[in-house]
């Protein structure tokens, strides 16, 4: 009986779960509709937009450079309409000679890559032109009848697309009137502009482009076949005066066979180009003519539908990621009450043994504070043991050097003495400017002095180590002020390659410091070496500086080698084996490196430094 009472109790909850899945079921499905077509919708349109500006802003890069590229000719015809050889060539007679002024505009139209270049005189004949060498020569043809001439004649300038009667070749005709000082009409110049090039460059970029004049009329064009068709059908009448106009032939002025867009708005299109139908975006621009304007078709390349077909799939992706987690969270309820008895025990059983590890932990903690401590301690004391070595090392080092010092020293100052009594001397004869030379010469002498004591002074202070940017020459010119007099003594040639001037992060001091106990070095090695020789240089490596310190003594042992820097091994008899030591610590609390380079003879030591 009891058996047969769960089964009753459990069939409704079983009923009511399968029930709720599938509603829940039902409002998936009708969500994912909605979110698919709202999101399709507004990533259309995002997309959309976004390919119209990039239209709008190509449409008007393509204006620009047409503008760039009329400006350049327009300015041609004003210049000519006031040379003298033009203005003498209208005033003569027929059959005058021409062959100067044909050269000159042959020339011009090679330089401008202008189409045609020619003189009309007031009767509509062409008196000289650029390209009277070629078999379509312009000279002696009658343009009267063309309307450039004619609205030039009467107004003055006028500007004109159409075919050309000898070349046939369409073209942008520039006419300008030529009047002589007293004001009566001599002729036109006219300077013919063809578009292959710019048309060429439209085509290349897989954007086709065309532009059209107020009457709708195509006049340059990336595709070829578009060329004198019209954006929109045209009267009878308007036709026939174009065609006449224009000079085409009655197959021309056929409307496109697709609709460009009249209202101005960047918009998509359908434009069946290579045989194919496919959708454009349609951008226009005004350019530089009057009543002139740019169409420019962008490809869409799929990307409206790719943007909308994500975005559908991310709005069904996202709706389905919901009620998934709504569907988990359900299922977890319904577990929610099982666990929590179970949970219970176990919060009191961890409870209990978080006590006993919170116990044990804190008693480690108290252990390592200790550790710390006591490391801490140790540190400070070994920073303070190093200083301290440091500073024995300035001083020992200043020992070493006093004698080479106070030799410095002693020569300025016998030179003072010198120089006092020859400037007493020259006042007792009253030669007061011989005086002063004396007397400036021990003002050098005693500043010479006060570098160098004002060096020891700075050398010999104990101070704490700061890292900032120091120029190597300094730092070297400070160690052989201090070192000098020892060179000297000892008959070492010193050689320094002094190029261009390296700034290191590093503590002046104590690279002067390192810097003398390598020389040092170097001196007590090169003891009873016949021609001892000192090299110090400086090179730059990516951003880094090397300093060498070589010499041209014995060099150093194999065993002594493998042990160099470690402290209480030395080479020599009463050294203890710690400058190379502390000189390695110094830099290497500059982030630098103190090595031995290998070197065939001598010794070679190499401090490298981070570049400032």
């Amino acid at each position: 009986m009891l058996h047969s009472a769960s089964m009753h109790a459990a069939t409704p909850i079983h009923l009511r779960n399968r029930l709720t899945l599938a509603l829940l079921a039902l409002v998936w499905l009708a969500a994912s509709l909605a979110g698919a077509y709202a999101a399709g919708e507004t990533a259309r349109r995002s997309a959309e937009a976004a390919l119209a500006r990039q239209s709008e802003n190509a449409a008007a890069l393509h204006a620009a450079v047409l503008r760039s590229e009329l400006e350049k000719y327009r300015s041609l015809p004003p210049a000519l309409v006031t040379d003298p050889d033009v203005v003498r060539l209208l005033n003569a007679p027929d059959g005058a000679e021409t062959t100067t002024l044909n050269q000159r505009l042959e020339t011009l139209a090679d330089q401008t890559r202008a189409s045609a270049i020619y003189v009309i005189a007031a009767d509509g004949v062409t008196r000289a032109a650029s390209n009277w060498r070629q078999p379509i020569s312009f000279v002696g043809a009658d343009y009267s009848f063309r309307p450039y001439f004619i609205k030039a004649m009467r107004e003055g300038s006028a500007e004109f697309f159409a075919l050309g009667t000898v070349s046939r070749t369409p073209g942008l005709f520039l006419a300008r009137r030529v009047s002589d000082r007293g004001g009566r009409v001599l002729g036109v110049v006219v300077v013919k502009v063809e578009f292959d090039t710019l048309e060429a460059e439209w085509r290349a970029s897989g954007e086709p482009a065309y532009v059209a004049d107020p009457g709708g009329v195509i006049l340059i064009t990336s595709v070829p076949a578009w060329r004198f068709r019209t954006l929109r059908p045209m009267d009878a009448a308007s036709r026939r005066l174009t065609l006449a106009d224009q000079t085409l032939g009655h197959g021309a002025l056929t409307p496109l066979n697709f609709q460009t867009p009249s209202d101005g708005r960047s918009q998509l299109v359908d434009a069946p180009i290579d045989g194919a139908a496919r959708h454009w975006m349609h951008a226009s621009s005004q350019t530089a003519t009057a009543g002139w304007t740019l169409h420019l078709l962008t490809p869409t390349r799929g990307a409206i539908e790719t943007a909308v077909a994500n975005a559908r799939a991310i709005a069904v992706l996202i709706v389905t990621l919901v009620f998934g987690v709504l569907a988990v969270l359900l299922r977890r309820r319904q577990q929610a009450a099982a666990r929590h008895r179970a949970a219970e025990a176990a919060r009191q059983d961890l409870e209990h043994r978080i006590a006993e590890r919170t116990r044990d932990l804190s008693e480690a903690n108290e252990a390592l504070n200790r550790q710390i401590e006591e490391r801490m301690r140790a540190e400070a004391s070994r920073e303070a043991l190093r200083d301290e070595l440091v500073q024995a090392g300035k001083l020992a080092a200043l020992g070493q050097i006093a004698a080479g010092v106070a030799h410095e020293i002693n020569q300025p100052v016998a030179a003072i003495l010198t120089q006092a009594e020859t400037a007493a001397a020259w006042l007792e004869r009253d030669q007061a400017p011989k005086a002063a030379r004396a007397l400036s010469r021990i003002g050098d002498l005693t500043s010479r002095i006060g570098a160098i004591t004002q060096e020891l002074r700075a050398f010999s202070r104990k101070s704490q180590p700061s890292v900032s940017s120091v120029s190597i020459n300094e730092a070297l010119d400070g160690a052989l002020l201090l070192l000098g007099g020892r060179l000297r003594q000892a008959g070492v040639r010193l050689v320094r390659h002094k190029g261009p001037d390296a700034v290191v992060m590093a503590d002046r001091f104590r690279l002067e410091q390192v810097i003398v106990n390598l020389i040092q070095n170097a001196l007590e090695a090169l003891d009873g070496v016949p021609t001892p020789i000192v090299t110090l240089s400086v090179k730059r490596e990516a951003d880094q500086v090397e300093l060498i310190v070589a010499d041209n003594g014995p060099g150093l042992s194999e065993a002594i080698r493998e042990q160099l820097f470690t402290p209480f091994v030395t080479s020599k008899s009463n050294g203890l084996g710690l400058g190379l030591v502390i000189s390695r610590d110094i830099v290497a609390a500059f982030n630098g490196e103190l090595d031995l380079r290998p070197s065939d003879t001598g010794a070679v030591f190499v401090v490298t430094l981070r570049q400032a």
